[in-house]
């Protein structure tokens, strides 16, 4: 069990990443959409259909618009009054009337023929339809109200048949409708048609072209491209999810795997940090969960997305190509929240390149303004060429179409309030903050400058060294300088015990003893870093300050303080650094630039042999000490930093060649 957890302590950091990344996959493969995006089908009506042509894949119904089902329905309701035919006693009506027996059984006999037809007034129906539901021994018929008998219809048919218009007048006075409006039953049938009826109108076969390239979107059309879409929506939700997420999962694994093994082969630096690991996936999960949001809110504005974010993220705190990987396999997963996933890889992959060749030195604010307009210049030059190629160019005529590229590249100017909040989240340091740093008016730096302006001076020299030397051999230039402006702030707690400070010949070492004038020397490094931390410099700077002598002696008051003690076992490690030795190559760029300089102070005669003699014996020293054993540096290198540094004492010293005569 002990050896279990030896191991497990042994291997933690490859743990956490193996944790990072299953996290990632895990929540990538959840945000993922689980159906096919089927968005491309939409159109609005009035528009020219720019994509190829629709043939159906299946056999769908075609739903009635909204408009159809609302005019149905009303239709419906208004020949939902319906009508009840009574019977009627026309002895008792004929009763009330003055006219003899005989007249009263000829009215009798006209007026049940009305009434056996049926006698309709307009009193209490809301229906103005010629046709009405008329019920009768509980069977509904439709009928017409013109073969029904009103008034003058009656009057009609009365005077056709009888002579006395005495009669006819007293059948029409006491004349009354038998058919009469029944609002119960038209409130419950009206109910009924409130309900959606039958909303489907007609059916479409397999392998139909629904609509052809370029050819105007009509209402009838448009309503046909919905059918379809939500009937393979429909067939996308019947499929089973388990599949989906399968295959959602392999590639999420297959994507974010193949990062992780970028960063282990190719970028040991980054990968051997859990904080730098743990911000590149991070900003991976960060870009698919906006991608997510979008989607679901409006797929139409993907797009808007800014996924040119991420190249200037990781640029300002790596470098390119660990920029572009990671920007290439965001866009890769975010390309299953599209419906045509060729051509946003392909517009996104334009405009994030281009972006990058925009941020590749990076060192002003104003730079990313320029990146904000290239954005949008590649995203629509992109777009352009993906449409002109595929035949579509009717597209570049809509404006809406790049509302989401200007969004996208507006949201890159927020790139600079992103890096100061990533800074002090991860502790990264970029571009925008060694500036500030390397600005002699900072605070520490002034306060170097009037306190011992000797070694600011050589902090000056040191620095333009360094920066030139990186420069030729490949490396962070504004890094060293800035580490270079501040390797010897420890000095200020006792300048005097340094040579660069002091005035005239008189030393203060000559009053101490080797041991304690080593001990004073060593102790800038210490305080160095203290000072550093009180005025809460990034740690990247102060490993500057640790590594600028790494575990070398003092060698002037060790080989005094053999001399005094003669014979007797020497414990070098009282004038040894502490170290640790520089583990980059700006480090050890530091190292050989401020040995040179300082050493180069103590010459007596300047001029190419002594120059080069010193550079040589410096560099060569630190060499045989094992200095640069964890460094990132070859002998190519070194040897090209030992002639840039030749030149520039020469040039420092006003070293002229002497001619032969």
């Amino acid at each position: 069990m002990n050896s279990v957890f030896t191991k497990i302590r042994d291997k933690h950091a490859l743990w956490y990443k193996g944790i990072v990344f299953t996290a990632c996959v895990l929540i990538c493969t959840y945000l993922l959409p689980k159906h096919s995006i089927l968005t491309k089908y939409n159109a609005t009506a009035g528009d020219v259909w720019l994509n190829d042509d629709v043939v159906t894949s299946l056999d769908f119904p075609v739903k009635k618009t909204s408009k159809e089902l609302s005019s149905e329905k009303t239709e419906k309701a208004d020949r939902s009054s319906y009508f009840k035919k009574t019977e009627v006693n026309t002895v008792e009506l004929l009763s009330k009337t003055e006219l003899s027996a005989n007249d009263k059984l000829t009215a009798k006999i006209y007026l049940d023929n009305l009434y056996q037809t049926g006698v309709y007034f307009s009193v209490g129906s809301s229906s103005a339809d010629s046709m009405i539901n008329l019920v009768m021994d509980n069977e509904v018929n439709l009928v017409s109200k013109n073969s029904l008998y009103n008034r003058e219809r009656a009057s009609l048919f009365l005077n056709k048949y009888l002579k006395d218009d005495r009669v006819i007048d007293e059948i029409l006075n006491c004349m009354v409708p038998n058919v009469m409006y029944d609002p119960i039953l038209s409130n419950e049938v009206n109910n009924d048609a409130a309900q959606p009826g039958f909303i489907y109108k007609s059916k479409i076969e397999k392998g139909t072209v629904l609509i052809r390239k370029n050819e105007l979107v009509t209402e009838e059309k448009n309503n046909v491209l919905i059918s379809y879409t939500n009937e393979l929506a429909l067939q996308e939700r019947s499929k089973p999810v388990l599949t989906i997420v399968l295959g959602q999962f392999m590639t999420c694994f297959l994507v974010l795997g193949i990062i992780m093994l970028f960063l282990a082969f190719f970028r040991k630096a980054i990968f051997s940090q859990n904080t730098d690991v743990t911000f590149i996936f991070m900003i991976i999960v960060l870009f698919i969960m906006i991608s997510s949001v979008t989607y679901k809110y409006n797929p139409k504005y993907i797009y808007a997305v800014p996924f040119c974010l991420v190249p200037i993220l990781i640029r300002v705190f790596f470098d390119s190509r660990t920029s572009l990987f990671t920007f290439l396999n965001i866009v890769l997963i975010c390309a299953f929240f599209t419906s045509d996933k060729f051509e946003f890889v392909f517009v996104q992959l334009i405009a994030g390149i281009g972006n990058i060749f925009s941020v590749a030195d990076i060192g002003k604010r104003s730079k990313l303004f320029v990146s904000s307009f290239l954005t949008f210049f590649f995203y629509v030059s992109a777009y352009a060429a993906f449409h002109l190629v595929n035949n579509t160019p009717l597209a570049l005529g809509d404006e809406q179409n790049y509302l989401p590229f200007l969004i996208s590249s507006l949201c890159v100017l927020f790139a600079f309030p992103l890096i100061y909040v990533f800074e002090k989240i991860f502790g990264f340091v970029s571009d925008f903050t060694l500036l500030e740093l390397c600005d002699l008016n900072s605070p520490l730096l002034r306060q170097l400058s009037q306190k011992i302006p000797g070694t600011f001076q050589h902090s000056l020299q040191v620095a333009n060294l360094a920066e030139e030397a990186c420069y030729k051999i490949g490396g962070n230039a504004l890094l060293v300088r800035t580490g270079a402006m501040y390797h010897d702030i420890g000095k200020m707690e006792n300048p005097r015990f340094f040579t660069e400070n002091q005035v005239g010949e008189v030393s203060p070492h000559e009053d101490l003893s080797p041991e304690e004038s080593a001990k004073i020397i060593i102790a800038h490094v210490i305080k160095g870093v203290e000072k550093a931390k009180e005025f809460k410099l990034p740690e990247t700077v102060i490993d500057f300050i640790r590594t600028h002598h790494g575990t070398t002696t003092t060698r002037y008051f060790l080989y005094n303080y053999k001399k005094e003690h003669a014979g007797e076992v020497i414990n070098e490690d009282l004038f040894r650094y502490p170290g640790p030795i520089p583990f980059s190559k700006e480090t050890a760029i530091l190292m050989m630039a401020d040995g040179v300089e300082a050493s180069s102070r103590s010459l007596k005669k300047y001029d190419a042999v002594t120059i080069d003699e010193l550079v040589d014996k410096i560099i060569n020293y630190q060499i045989s000490e094992n200095q640069f054993i964890n460094a990132d540096i070859t002998f190519r290198d070194i040897n090209q930093i030992k002639k840039i540094f030749k030149k520039r004492l020469m040039n420092i010293y006003h070293v002229r060649i002497e001619y032969p005569r």
